[in-house]
């Protein structure tokens, strides 16, 4: 019971989040007096890509350590 709250409350919350970012929007578009309620969502969208880029990397060396005269 209490995973399924959890699960619900974190929904909920994801949802919130979304509308106040402009993420989400939610329009009722049929009222409900006799049929259920019908409702449009508009989300938004993200588009991906990618690039080939030449990075230039450092170069490290590596020195052993001498021991120490007695």
């Amino acid at each position: 019971m209490r995973t399924l709250l959890a699960i619900l409350g974190v929904v909920v919350l994801v949802v919130v989040v979304l509308m106040s970012l402009g993420m989400l929007s939610i329009d009722q578009t049929r009222p409900a007096v006799v049929q259920a309620p019908e409702f449009e969502a508009d989300v938004g969208r993200i588009e991906l890509g990618t690039t080939n880029k030449t990075v230039e990397v450092p170069t490290l060396e590596v020195e052993k350590v001498r021991e120490p005269r007695q």
